[in-house]
């Protein structure tokens, strides 16, 4: 789906958090960014997804990432995904879909024999230097903390 590849310069983003707080790429120079996209909050799909990246944040915090998740839901809903999962980390409320197509997630979909727009879950690790180490296109919502650690 995406035009990206591992060895790319990450796409400098700029997107609002649930809480209003603006984030951009430069704001992660000299830091390892885990960078992933979920189509919808508090759906079962991305709920497994986010409660394993909480449930090895720390891990993943000692291994030096920060973590920053992505949806077109609104700021106002991703904050009840936080509250209701006690998500230590920001999500971006893309509603104008500006990030989403800046890395290539936003695009055509089949599910049940029916074609439509949406996000494709993806993930992108990015080094301090703002390049693309890692890309994982079939993301285990299950396990994927541990699809991150891996690389």
């Amino acid at each position: 789906m995406t035009h990206l590849k591992v060895g790319d310069q990450a796409p400098n983003f700029v997107g609002i958090d649930q809480a209003g707080v603006k984030h951009q790429l430069s704001d992660y120079k000299g830091k390892k960014l885990v960078l992933f996209f979920y189509p919808k909050a508090s759906t079962p799909g991305c709920t497994a997804e986010v409660c394993n990246l909480r449930d090895n944040y720390q891990i993943l915090k000692e291994k030096g990432f920060e973590l920053l998740g992505v949806s077109a839901d609104s700021a106002e809903r991703q904050q009840k995904f936080i509250d209701k999962n006690t998500l230590p980390f920001p999500l971006l409320a893309d509603e104008n879909k500006e990030v989403l197509h800046a890395f290539g997630v936003w695009g055509p979909k089949k599910f049940m024999g029916r074609t439509y727009d949406g996000i494709h879950r993806m993930t992108f690790v990015i080094n301090e230097e703002g390049v693309i180490t890692q890309l994982i296109e079939k993301v285990k919502t299950k396990d994927h903390a541990a699809q991150i650690l891996e690389s």
